[in-house]
């Protein structure tokens, strides 16, 4: 596991000291002939101040950072940036509470802008640079309402976005699902003759919740025939090798899909994206994908880091009971007995 590669994570440091450390990671990447995958992971008030909350302190002091970031990349060397995991898909519009007496919309504004930059100062260092503004996954939110998000981010200026960081979900539906994505963002903006009164219209894109059917997989082929109906098929529109926006794939640890809670459980909330016990790595890194719009699988999430420090929503708990009662390491930290059972429930069992 430790030797499969993975995504190199900046998430804090001054201008100066972030700019040093991509520099190194980027020199060490060149001598070894390969690829580097980088994820930047601070900006102001990330994860709604949940087990992962931090960034810097200001939109100014991001900036600073992100130019700092940008500085130590190679103009000449092909890298691949994932912006902001949850960045756009947790919104402090989609967590006021977290946000005591500011102004939500304001910041909510920021954050969009802020990761627009991001993207915008990477490509300008690096113009090789592969940028994938970050999505959420397929159990989250609609594909209208992130499309919406990642297209007011601007990603259409960039290779796409990345889906699955951090979480559980199957490869089969996140391929549909960034699919869709990418068919949406392309609807909205390309008037054929069936299309004229949906440009702009995100919420006319179908989803997984319809004309699928929530929680129902085996309705989603009614949300693909849609997009065959409506873009693979209309006057003008693209074929799925020719999207606007391709996608990454966190396939870290989603070798068995997501974690149902036991029905006795009863807990106040599952966080079944909190170190979920029973998953198992997932497929290896490559770009060999069979699938047009999906660049590549990469684990972009460290297997054998903890989630935070989960509770399962019981007030005033520090212990995690489906992990035999223990305090769960700290968001970031290694938890060596979810590792080895990553290890042992790995599926594929090897590449």
């Amino acid at each position: 596991m430790i030797a499969t590669p993975q995504a190199v994570w900046f998430t804090s440091g001054t201008p100066k000291e972030v700019r040093k450390a991509v520099h190194s990671t980027v020199a060490q990447a060149t001598a070894q002939h390969a690829v580097p995958t980088l994820v930047v992971y601070n900006v102001p008030g990330r994860d709604c101040s949940q087990y992962s909350s931090g960034g810097a302190g200001s939109d100014a002091a991001y900036r600073a950072w992100i130019d700092g970031f940008a500085a130590g990349l190679r103009k000449d060397q092909r890298v691949i940036v994932v912006v902001e995991p949850d960045g756009l898909a947790n919104l402090p519009s989609d967590c006021p509470a977290a946000y005591p007496g500011q102004d939500v919309a304001a910041l909510t504004k920021g954050r969009i802008a802020d990761i627009k930059y991001a993207g915008e100062r990477i490509l300008k260092a690096n113009s090789k640079a592969l940028v994938y503004l970050d999505a959420g996954h397929s159990a989250w939110h609609s594909v209208g309402d992130i499309s919406q998000r990642l297209d007011q981010a601007g990603v259409r200026q960039f290779q796409g976005f990345s889906l699955n960081v951090s979480n559980y979900q199957p490869t089969p539906q996140l391929i549909q699902y960034a699919s869709w994505i990418s068919k949406c963002i392309y609807y909205v903006h390309n008037a054929a003759p069936n299309n004229g009164a949906n440009v702009g219209q995100y919420g006319n894109c179908a989803s997984q919740y319809y004309p699928a059917s929530p929680n129902d997989y085996g309705t989603w082929k009614l949300t693909d025939a849609w997009y065959a109906a409506n873009v693979d098929k209309a006057a003008g529109h693209p074929t799925s090798a020719s999207q606007v926006a391709h996608a990454v794939l966190d396939t870290s640890r989603n070798g068995q899909g997501p974690w149902t809670p036991p029905a006795t459980a009863n807990y106040p909330d599952p966080q079944t994206w909190c170190n979920p016990p029973g998953r198992g790595l997932g497929l290896r890194p490559t770009a060999r994908t069979g699938h047009a719009w999906i660049d590549a699988y990469l684990w972009i999430k460290t297997p054998g880091q903890s989630d935070g420090q989960c509770n399962r929503g019981v007030a005033g708990s520090t212990t995690d009971p489906e992990w035999g009662g223990i305090t769960d390491p700290a968001a970031g930290a290694w938890f060596g007995q979810q590792a080895l059972q990553l290890v042992r429930l790995a599926n594929p069992r090897s590449s």
